[in-house]
């Protein structure tokens, strides 16, 4: 699942061939606000990046939703919103707010029975059977591999329909994992991390049945902005960079713009 961070984004990873999409947190949040990824967005933004994303194309998505965005009610609060939005499902974790990224150090967790009452809240708070509720714990890097396993078999019995280790630091530890609890995996390819590079096809070999790639776009993006107005402001004028541009024909095709023109023209005559 490509990871997306607005709904124009959601449009390319369509049309690069995606079948589901993943909304990344630090995405909106660093995008949206442009501060670190520490719980600062809402649970407001979030939900309206979510609803961007799914009205703009018919693909599946999965959303990050923090820790829930607060205790129980605000759980359930937030499956409500999330679910509302189009979402085919979020996933929790049992991080303390203010939360960290989870390649950081220095992060704190919830007790496993207060993550255990957010996962009953949710469950409960689901209108449609099958929006997915992951549970992400990020006990690897605080208390260990075997914790971080006993963990989420409590948060799978407690209702959670698939479980997302973060911080893992090798195939053998995600192999160990596969190992050690009997339920659906999602793993994170993220850059830069703890976790080495792994392709799809080595998790799917693994036993993992679905892999974000939450940052990878928006790295790529950043970038290629950073080069953009580097050279614009350092030239004065754009012309080094129409090669490395959408024509206004190749973004118009994107957007369907022909298909708006072509409704509107409809609905004049009718």
């Amino acid at each position: 699942m490509p990871g997306i961070f607005n709904a124009i984004s959601a449009v390319s990873a369509a049309g690069a061939g995606a079948e589901a999409l993943y909304i990344s947190g630090a995405g909106i949040t660093n995008a949206s606000l442009g501060v670190p990824d520490i719980g600062l967005a809402t649970l407001t933004e979030f939900s309206q990046h979510a609803a961007n994303a799914c009205a703009a194309t018919p693909l599946p998505i999965l959303s990050d939703a923090d820790t829930g965005f607060g205790e129980t009610w605000n759980v359930a609060r937030t499956v409500i919103e999330m679910e509302r939005a189009g979402l085919a499902g979020i996933h929790l974790e049992d991080q303390v707010m203010p939360k960290r990224c989870g390649h950081l150090d220095g992060k704190s967790l919830i007790e496993p029975v207060e993550m255990e009452r957010k996962i009953h809240a949710a469950v409960s708070s689901k209108r449609d059977p099958s929006f997915l509720l992951v549970a992400r714990t990020d006990a690897r890097g605080v208390e260990g591999l075997e914790a971080a396993t006993d963990r989420v078999k409590r948060y799978v019995a407690a209702g959670a329909d698939a479980v997302f280790p973060e911080g893992l630091e090798s195939e053998a530890e995600f192999e160990a994992f596969r190992n050690a609890v009997d339920c659906p995996l999602l793993a994170n390819m993220t850059e830069f991390g703890k976790t080495p590079i792994i392709s799809a096809a080595r998790f799917q070999e693994l036993g993992y049945q679905m892999v974000i790639f939450p940052m990878t776009a928006f790295r790529v993006m950043h970038k290629a902005l950073d080069d953009c107005y580097a050279e614009l402001m350092a030239t004065g004028t754009q012309a080094g960079l129409l090669e490395k541009m959408r024509t206004r024909k190749e973004l118009y095709a994107a957007i369907q713009y022909s298909e708006y023109d072509r409704k509107d023209h409809d609905w004049q005559q009718s």
